[in-house]
C-alpha cells in the first residue's frame, strides 16, 4: 500500500512551528511521510495564526492557490490547523470549501481520526479548547535542519486578557507542562548535538507547575536547565512585563548559558494606553523592569513588541511611545499597526477610531526610530569580542559563516575550519543595522 505523503505549512509565531513539529510527529507515528513536494502531497496542512489580520488574509490567499491542485488531484485533502482553525470554524466550512479537515490547538492527537472522516466524505472538525492539553509526551519532530537550535514549549494558552488579543480564545487556559519532561526533552536534546534551545509559552514568566508534592515556577525550571550543561544555551520567549521577577532576573545573571537576550513586549509607551490594552502595568513600572536588567546584567539585549494605532491613541500617546523608545534603546523590535480582532475586548469596547493613513504615518516613524536605535546599538559593539554559536552558511556567500551571539545578534565572519554547532570567539570590526561582522579569534571546541 502506497504511504500517504502529508505537506505542512507553518504561518505565524514561533509556538505555531513548535506546534507544527508536534504534528509532524502525530502524523509520523502514524504512518505517514512529510514531503516537501506539495503536488506529491495526499494531505496539505495549514497550521494557522490569528493573531493579526493580515496573517489570515495570506492564508486565505493560499487556500485559494490550493484549488488548482486539487483540481489535478481530486482526493487531495486540505486541513486548517491551529488558531484560525479554531476562531472561523463555522465561517470556514462554509467559504472555503475545498477544506476537509478543521483541527484546533488542542486537538492535534485527533488529526488521524479526522483524516479517516474525511475520507469517508464528510468535513472533518475538532476545535474544542483543552483544560489539560500539553502535549508533553510527544517528542516533536524536528523541522528545522540545522540541527543546532530547537524550540521547546513549556506551557499552552493564556490568561492575560490584553484587550486587543485573541490568544486566550483560541488557545485556552495556562497549563504548564511537567518540569521533569521538559529538562528529560533539553537533555536529550543536547545529547543529540543541539546547542541551543528557546523555551516557549504565550507568557513564560507565568510557568507553573504546582502539585502536592513539587512545585516548580519559571526561574526554577530555568535554573535547573541551565545545569544540563555549560555548552547548552538557553532562551525564553515570551516574557510580560509584570510577571518579571528579581528572581528570574537573579538566575539569568548567575547562569552564563542563559542568553543575555530579554524579549519584553511593551506594546505603547503611554499608562493611557496601556490601561485600556489591560496590559497591567504602567510606562513607569515598565521602565523599573528595564533598569533592574540593565543594573544586573549589563550586557543584557532587550526587544520588544509595539503596535501603533490602538483605539484613541493621541499624538501625545504616540509620543509617549517614540521617547520611550529612545529612553530604553532597544536592540531590535517587531512593530505593527493595530488591526481589530473579534470578539477580543477591544472590538466590542473600543472602537478602532484612529485614521489608516495616521497609523501608517505613526508606524513609518517608529520603524525609522527603531531603526537607528538598532544601528547604534550594532555601533557599540564594535571592537568587542563576543562568543558566537555557529549556525552554517552565511546567506549571501559560502565563503563565510553565520551564527548568533548570547544577545541574539546575528554576526558574520570568515568560513575556516570551523563546525556546525561550535562556539567561536569573534571579534566584531562592523556592522550593519541588522548584523555584526568579525574575524574569529579563538576555537572554543
Amino acid at each position: 500500500m502506497k504511504k500517504q505523503l502529508f505537506f505542512l505549512e507553518t504561518y505565524g509565531c514561533q509556538m505555531n512551528f513548535s506546534d507544527s513539529e508536534i504534528i509532524a510527529s502525530v502524523m509520523n507515528d502514524k504512518g505517514f511521510e512529510q514531503t516537501d513536494q506539495i503536488n506529491q502531497a495526499d494531505i496539505i496542512f495549514v497550521n494557522t495564526c490569528s493573531i493579526r489580520e493580515n496573517a489570515e488574509q495570506r492564508v486565505r490567499k493560499r487556500l485559494k492557490e490550493f484549488n488548482a491542485i486539487k483540481k489535478k488531484n481530486p482526493k487531495l485533502m486540505v486541513g486548517l490547523l491551529g488558531c484560525m482553525a479554531e476562531r472561523l470554524k463555522d465561517q470556514l466550512l462554509n467559504e472555503e470549501k475545498l477544506v476537509d479537515i478543521i483541527a484546533g490547538p488542542d486537538s492535534y492527537r485527533d488529526i488521524p481520526k479526522l483524516i479517516h472522516i474525511a475520507e469517508s466524505g464528510q468535513k472533518a472538525i475538532n476545535v474544542l479548547l483543552s483544560a489539560e492539553e500539553t502535549y508533553a509526551d510527544i517528542s516533536p519532530v524536528r523541522l528545522d535542519k540545522n540541527g543546532i537550535a530547537a524550540f521547546i514549549s513549556i506551557m499552552r494558552g493564556c490568561e492575560n486578557f490584553c484587550s486587543y488579543c485573541i490568544v486566550p480564545y483560541t488557545r485556552g487556559k495556562e497549563r504548564s507542562r511537567n518540569p521533569q519532561t521538559i529538562i528529560n526533552e533539553a537533555t536529550d536534546l543536547f545529547n543529540k548535538g543541539y546547542r541551543e534551545i528557546t523555551l516557549l509559552g504565550q507568557n513564560v514568566n507565568s510557568y507553573l507547575w504546582n502539585t502536592e508534592n513539587q512545585k516548580v515556577d519559571f526561574p526554577d525550571l530555568i535554573n535547573q536547565i541551565a545545569q544540563i550543561n555549560p555548552k547548552l544555551r538557553i532562551r525564553f520567549a515570551t516574557s510580560h512585563p509584570k510577571d518579571l521577577s528579581d528572581r528570574l532576573i537573579e538566575v539569568i545573571k548567575k547562569h552564563l548559558n542563559i542568553a543575555r537576550a530579554v524579549h519584553l513586549p511593551v506594546q505603547s509607551g503611554s499608562t493611557e494606553m496601556l490601561k485600556r490594552m489591560n496590559r497591567k502595568y504602567t510606562r513607569e513600572m515598565y521602565m523599573e523592569r528595564i533598569q533592574a536588567l540593565r543594573k544586573n546584567i549589563p550586557d543584557i539585549s532587550i526587544s520588544t513588541d509595539i503596535i501603533c494605532g490602538f483605539s484613541s491613541e493621541t499624538d501625545q500617546d504616540h509620543a509617549d511611545t517614540i521617547s520611550l523608545m529612545e529612553w530604553v534603546t532597544f536592540d531590535y523590535a517587531f512593530m505593527f499597526k493595530y488591526s481589530e480582532r473579534p470578539n477580543t475586548t477591544a472590538y466590542k469596547k473600543y472602537p478602532d477610531n484612529v485614521p489608516e493613513e495616521v497609523k501608517s504615518k505613526r508606524l513609518t516613524e517608529i520603524i525609522n526610530i527603531q531603526q537607528k536605535l538598532s544601528l547604534l546599538s550594532n555601533k557599540k559593539d564594535i571592537g568587542k569580542i563576543f562568543e558566537v554559536l555557529i549556525e552554517g552558511d552565511s546567506r549571501r556567500s559560502k565563503d563565510f559563516l553565520s551564527g548568533r551571539n548570547s544577545q541574539n545578534k546575528v554576526v558574520i565572519f570568515p568560513k575556516k575550519a570551523f563546525e556546525k554547532g561550535t562556539y567561536v570567539k569573534v571579534l566584531i570590526n562592523r556592522c550593519s543595522t541588522a548584523t555584526l561582522f568579525g574575524e574569529v579569534i579563538e576555537d572554543l571546541k
